[in-house]
């Protein structure tokens, strides 16, 4: 299953292609950091490598419209900015 589980800890990070508008110096006092979406994604593959390769199958599968496969998911994703996890999710 690829569902994060339920947590009541304070977020710890923020994921967006934007960081020139979440400096560290501003996001320090609530012990915070700003990751892209690669390097969060890439952060994911690190901690547990399987899991995260588990759920792109599952994505593919539940796109219908068209139909699509793993392959074409992870190329959405490089095209999106995820290179180095998509290189990382292609290793495993």
């Amino acid at each position: 299953m690829c569902s994060p589980q339920p947590s009541r800890r304070a977020p710890q990070v923020i994921v967006t292609r934007n960081l020139k508008d979440f400096p560290a110096a501003d996001l320090q006092p609530w012990d915070i950091d700003a990751k892209s979406p690669d390097d969060f994604v890439l952060d994911q593959v690190g901690i547990d490598g399987r899991t995260v390769a588990a759920c792109v199958p599952q994505i593919a599968d539940s796109r219908t419209q068209p139909p699509e496969e793993v392959g074409d998911v992870l190329s959405q994703l490089e095209r999106d900015g995820l290179v180095e996890a998509v290189a990382a999710l292609r290793a495993l």
